[in-house]
């Protein structure tokens, strides 16, 4: 059965997985990037995740109220734990400097897998959507994703945040 799903699967999933894991190990690598872009990436994918967790449970409140406790948990933890250290301020360029990092590829296949599972699971039992033990379940893995996205968009723009309050402080 499980071989029968991955073969059912659109080619376009493959395609996409292919681009994600490109994208994962893009993020091994050290880089420089704005506020801008460090802060808009995380809300987008949260957007992103909170849409899919209301239109495949449409609204319930459980699936949406998981995903919310989950996240901020996950966030709040991620950052209080300093789970991405290493973030940089670069005065000169006026920009972070990102150490490279293996945990976004992590968590980039690993909500690949989870949507697939989910998506799949629906399509061999549509009734799912409406259990709330499932709803609730899989509302708090994706906030439990996006809350790691969102730390490290929270830990990238706190570093910012120190740094360009500082200097505002130096100049005045």
């Amino acid at each position: 059965m499980f071989t029968a799903i991955l073969q059912g699967a659109p080619t376009w999933v493959w395609f996409l997985l292919a681009a994600l894991i490109a994208l994962g190990l893009s993020q091994s690598f050290p880089r420089t990037m704005t506020v801008r872009r460090a802060t808009i990436v995380p809300v987008v994918l949260v957007v992103f995740s909170l849409v899919g967790v209301t239109s495949t449970f449409r609204g319930d409140a459980l699936a949406v109220v998981a995903w919310a406790v989950a996240l901020a948990a996950v966030a709040s933890l991620s950052v209080g734990l300093g789970v991405w250290r290493g973030i940089a301020w670069s005065d000169a360029t006026q920009q972070l400097k990102v150490p490279g990092s293996w945990w976004p590829l992590v968590l980039i296949v690993g909500l690949f897998i989870t949507k697939f599972a989910v998506g799949a699971t629906l399509a061999i039992q549509p009734a799912h959507a409406h259990e709330p033990m499932f709803a609730a379940t899989v509302g708090a893995v994706y906030g439990a994703f996006s809350g790691m996205f969102f730390s490290r968009g929270l830990a990238m723009w706190k570093v910012a945040h120190a740094s360009l309050t500082r200097l505002s402080q130096q100049s005045a």
